[in-house]
């Protein structure tokens, strides 16, 4: 709590979701101006998805630890640091020279971010009465989704009248403007100088987890363990799960208590959070490159057209909240995967030459089943958890989602690449004067195989067709993996009509 009530609620709610918004855009900017990033950096198309999936990562594993820092530092000040991270983390972003210095500097960027949507809800329930606490929530929540479907629009527009680094350095003047607020009408809470972290703990499971993305990352570019790196990347990551959970299991106060694992519906929880994860994110990171590339829309209308993911996943959000503990929670997930599944299969169907409409209604329908399962799983997953333990429960929940997100990107960028490589190797086979159909193509200058022209417009339409045949199997996949959920509803019991959900659940929305 704070040692004295802040005398200025409204300015304290404004400065907070500032903050909030500031986090939740950097979730979607960046994806927009991908193509615009692979071409300064010369990366492929799955290094570049690194910036995404480094800023995932970090954002997870500094998360738990934002009560233990609070508690030891005090909330503004820490709220503060995290906040002065972020903004100067974007400077780099901005003016990275090379794709390590970019990656490293949104490294930075998660792992300050992740203190401050914890950091934020917690001041809003200490700046309102109990009373006032879900319409103070309704609207810190509205605030940061906004940034959802604000991301797409501002990076397209920024990217394609400036450029790209302005979508890192639109955060400095947004960042100060709240670091002012905060720093002005936001008092500190009491400080606990005993407070303890399980640093062992929280190491061992960094390393775990960030050799496992490295693993991910530069597999497909190393050959897989054809690679030295690759198996040493490997046998760090097995270590250092393996010294997280003995750890865990051992000591009296760890990092993140595993035993809640040990809850059935919770376990379930997150098998539902995890396949979420998986589901959700990888198509933020393939369809910019797809609509720029395949398509060959500027980069402003790429952001527009990324928007209606944004408004779905709002609107599913505030439904989903209003009929959760009226409906079965199994229906309502039930419903929302078969909303990400059926416009993944819809995609799988695309060709060169799709129109804008199911660009629009595939990405609303996306947002609408992402948006709408996200209180029900959390309604499955806490009922079992006491009060005392819901801190770690959410810092496990919250964690695998992320570690779902992270996979699922860098195994779809992974096997975007091989399959555009297998692709191409197999359409140039049918390249030769003597194919019936290039002959009867023949007498248009560009299907000339003849002509440097006519050589260089089929290397082009080549690349075009094996690059979609490869986006073609990666949303087949996506729709298997939300199909693939449906099982698990079977082993989900009947769900009490009324269930409290903890604020620390709602952390990572």
């Amino acid at each position: 709590m704070f040692e004295q009530a802040p005398r200025h609620p409204v300015l304290v709610t404004a400065s907070v979701i500032l903050a909030s918004l500031l986090y939740s855009i950097d979730w979607t900017i960046a994806a927009v101006a991908l193509p615009h990033m692979q071409g300064t950096f010369s990366a492929s198309q799955d290094q570049i998805g690194w910036v995404i999936t480094s800023y995932i990562v970090a954002s997870a594993i500094s998360m738990p630890t934002a009560g233990f820092l609070s508690a030891r530092f005090g909330r503004k000040r820490l709220f503060i640091f995290a906040l002065i991270g972020f903004t100067t983390a974007s400077v780099f972003c901005g003016s990275a020279q090379s794709l390590a210095v970019e990656v490293a500097a949104r490294i930075v960027q998660g792992m300050s971010g992740a203190f401050l949507i914890p950091l934020s809800q917690a001041i809003i329930l200490d700046t309102y009465p109990p009373h006032e606490h879900g319409k103070a929530m309704a609207l810190w929540g509205t605030g940061s989704v906004f940034g959802s479907f604000l991301g797409p629009c501002l990076g397209g527009y920024l990217t394609e009248y400036f450029r790209w680094q302005y979508i890192f350095y639109i955060n400095v003047p947004i960042g100060m403007l709240a670091l002012i607020g905060l720093t002005i009408f936001v008092p500190e809470t009491q400080r606990d100088r005993t407070h303890r972290l399980d640093w062992f703990g929280f190491v061992s499971l960094a390393l775990g987890i960030g050799a496992l993305q490295l693993m991910l990352d530069r597999g497909g570019t190393l050959d897989w363990f054809e690679s030295g790196e690759i198996i040493l990347e490997g046998c760090l990551s097995v270590l250092g799960f393996y010294l997280f959970l003995v750890h865990s299991l051992t000591t009296r106060k760890p990092f993140l208590d595993l035993s809640i694992i040990t809850d059935r519906r919770f376990a379930l929880g997150l098998g539902f959070v995890f396949i979420y994860g998986l589901v959700t994110v990888p198509p933020l990171i393939l369809m910019p490159p797809f609509l720029a590339e395949i398509r060959g829309y500027s980069i402003d209308a790429v952001g527009l057209l990324q928007a209606p993911r944004g408004l779905g996943m709002l609107s599913a959000m505030i439904i989903g909240g209003r009929i959760t503990g009226r409906i079965d929670p199994r229906k309502i997930i039930a419903f929302g995967l078969v909303c990400m599944a059926i416009p993944a299969v819809e995609m799988s169907t695309w060709t060169v030459d799709v129109p804008v409409w199911p660009l629009i209604w595939t990405n609303f329908m996306q947002g609408i089943g992402g948006g709408i399962i996200l209180v029900p799983i959390q309604v499955i997953a806490f009922p079992g958890i006491t009060p005392e333990r819901r801190t770690e429960a959410a810092g496990v929940y919250n964690l695998v989602r992320s570690i779902g997100a992270s996979i699922g990107v860098s195994a779809a960028l992974a096997m975007l690449v091989r399959s555009t490589g297998q692709s191409r190797a197999h359409l140039t086979e049918f390249v030769s004067p003597y194919n019936e159909i290039l002959r009867y193509a023949a007498p248009r200058a560009e299907w000339k195989l003849g002509t440097l022209p006519g050589i260089a417009h089929m290397d082009k339409v080549i690349d075009q067709q094996a690059l979609m045949i490869a986006y073609i199997g990666d949303f087949q996949l996506l729709a298997v993996a939300a199909l693939s959920a449906l099982p698990l509803l079977l082993l989900v019991g009947s769900t009490p009509r009324h269930v409290e959900i903890p604020m620390e659940a709602t952390e990572a929305a």
